[in-house]
């Protein structure tokens, strides 16, 4: 079986560690105003990776909270992914600079391909493509628009660049906890050799499960707000993820 990883996710707006409904920015819970702490803490109880997103910098194409990153990379070892309203080739190299693992890149990956398949062949293993999709259609610019691009199209489109893997969200169950949208993943999955994780809707260990037993390659999955509000605990979705 594929090595299955588990990145719990700290989402940050106005420097605070929150989780959105659906992507509503005015639809915030506010769950660590210490976003370094948080990170802290998920390390503490045993996983290995950290998924990273700049909510202001989604909408406004810039880095925002770029104080709170830094925080929390001085705060853990761990690897850090980072997303959110990174456009250019300079903020790549910027954010991978200040001690950023791999960063992800989404809105331009469908506005600008080019650039991203550039920046995965000079930076092999560092860039990490984020599709999010409505019913199977990319969405982009924090959500805010759905696109006539199937997600299948879009993921091939970056097979053999060096891409590191894709971040496959469905927005429609995002913050939800109705459950990952399993026959999505296992699509992509299938589709690409690029390895796929998991976004959106994650409610139990029952998920993290049936990710597994798919028969897909899937590579890992992001853990959301189930892991704050407790119906996920973390020694449980470790041990499930193998």
């Amino acid at each position: 079986m594929t090595s299955f990883t588990l990145y719990p996710a700290i989402d940050l707006k106005d420097g605070q560690c929150v989780r959105l409904l659906r992507g509503e920015m005015d639809q915030a819970t506010v769950f660590n105003d210490s976003p370094a702490a948080q990170a802290a803490a998920f390390r503490a109880a045993g996983f290995t990776h950290l998924h990273v997103v700049d909510l202001n910098g989604a909408f406004e194409g810039r880095a925002v909270n770029r104080e709170a990153v830094e925080a929390i990379l001085k705060a853990t070892d761990a690897p850090v992914q980072l997303g959110g309203g990174i456009r250019t080739r300079a903020q790549i190299d910027a954010w991978l600079e200040a001690g950023v693992s791999r960063v992800i890149l989404g809105t331009v990956a469908l506005r600008d391909p080019e650039l991203v398949k550039a920046a995965a062949r000079a930076l092999p293993g560092r860039i990490v493509v984020g599709i999010d999709a409505k019913n199977g259609m990319v969405a982009v610019e924090g959500w805010a628009e759905t696109s006539d691009m199937k997600a299948t199209e879009l993921a091939r489109a970056f097979e053999g660049c060096g891409v590191a893997g894709i971040v496959a969200t469905d927005i429609g169950r995002d913050g939800l906890k109705t459950g990952v949208n399993v026959p999505f993943t296992a699509e992509l999955a299938n589709t690409v050799r690029i390895p796929i994780i998991a976004s959106g809707g994650v409610a139990s260990v029952d998920d993290i499960s049936a990710l597994r037993a798919s028969g897909a390659p899937i590579a890992g999955c992001i853990l959301g707000r189930a892991l704050y509000d407790g119906d996920i605990v973390a020694s449980e979705a470790i041990e499930v993820a193998g």
